[in-house]
């Protein structure tokens, strides 16, 4: 393979690393009782990012003067969206529909915690709303992947009718990659946006544990399921909290819809109904908002905030 000569040595050395992370995850799945799929092979066009190692005065990867200098490549001039702090460890560059992007990962990054709130709340992420808090308040995403419809099925019949291997048909494929590039942007903005509202205003966070995958199974709400991006929603949320100080826990997902917030009779409904009315108590609201009580509840059980 002479063409690995024009790659940094410690940039190959990363990639077997990808490659034992991936197997030791397949094999810890498997271990734990789950059907993981077969660590795929990513050949020279799926390949989309190159690791460096940490970021030192003389290396693989340093910085000069706002520059970025990189071993093998040159001397690249960046756009940087804020300034670096703590101490570099690694930098990867990652190319997306839009062009190439550095990551540097830092440690000892000083943090500013915001003010101890004394507040606690549930969120039940569901399919109507995409999240609903124990107060009422319901928050509602705009549907990012159903307005782009119309856009990405054009996108994608502009990719069918260029010939496999042409210029045209790559052309095509980038247009098609930046029509999806937006959406996923827009939807990273308003996770960003909503996890830190949730995160400034409460000390400790309760949500279900989340089963996607069981979820998704229902083809009538799939779509708007995969479009509303609960998981990496509830990844970015507990991102925000641990830098914030504060605490994101999961909850038993059991009977939190069937169970009345009220006086704790199971009052078995159909997702087709999204009314809770309790026939004991006669309590009365919406099924999110009758969930996000009973997660708000179970999570200070756990943590015996209540008798």
């Amino acid at each position: 393979m002479p063409e690995y000569a024009e790659v940094n040595a410690q940039v190959l050395q990363d990639v077997v690393l990808r490659v034992d992370h991936a197997f030791q995850a397949f094999f810890r799945r498997i271990k734990n009782g789950e059907t993981p799929g077969y660590p795929r092979f990513h050949g020279r066009d799926r390949y989309n990012s190159l690791t460096y190692p940490p970021v030192r005065d003389h290396g693989g990867a340093r910085l000069d003067n706002g520059f970025l200098v990189l071993s093998k490549i040159g001397r690249i001039a960046v756009r940087w969206s804020r300034p670096i702090e703590g101490t570099p460890k690694t930098l990867t560059l990652s190319k997306e529909a839009d062009g190439w992007y550095v990551a540097i990962s830092c440690a000892h990054v000083p943090t500013q915690p915001p003010p101890s709130t004394g507040r606690e709340t549930g969120i039940d992420l569901g399919s109507e709303a995409f999240a609903t808090l124990p107060d009422g308040t319901r928050i509602f995403h705009p549907g990012w992947y159903r307005k782009a419809e119309r856009a990405l099925k054009t996108a994608q019949r502009r990719v069918s009718c260029r010939k496999k291997g042409s210029k045209r048909r790559r052309k095509a494929v980038t247009l098609l990659a930046k029509v999806h590039q937006h959406v996923q942007r827009q939807r990273r903005d308003f996770h960003h946006k909503t996890a830190l509202a949730i995160v400034r205003e409460n000390d400790v966070i309760y949500h279900k544990e989340l089963q996607v995958r069981n979820r998704v199974r229902n083809h009538h709400l799939a779509k708007s399921i995969q479009d509303a991006g609960s998981s990496a929603f509830l990844s970015i949320l507990s991102d925000k909290a641990a830098c914030a100080g504060r605490s994101v826990i999961a909850v038993n997902p059991a009977f939190t819809s069937q169970t009345c917030s009220g006086c704790g009779v199971v009052v078995y409904k159909g997702l087709s109904i999204r009314w809770h009315l309790c026939p004991d108590c006669v309590a009365s609201l919406h099924r999110d908002h009758n969930a996000a009580k009973n997660i708000d509840w179970l999570g200070q059980s756990l943590r015996g905030a209540v008798a």
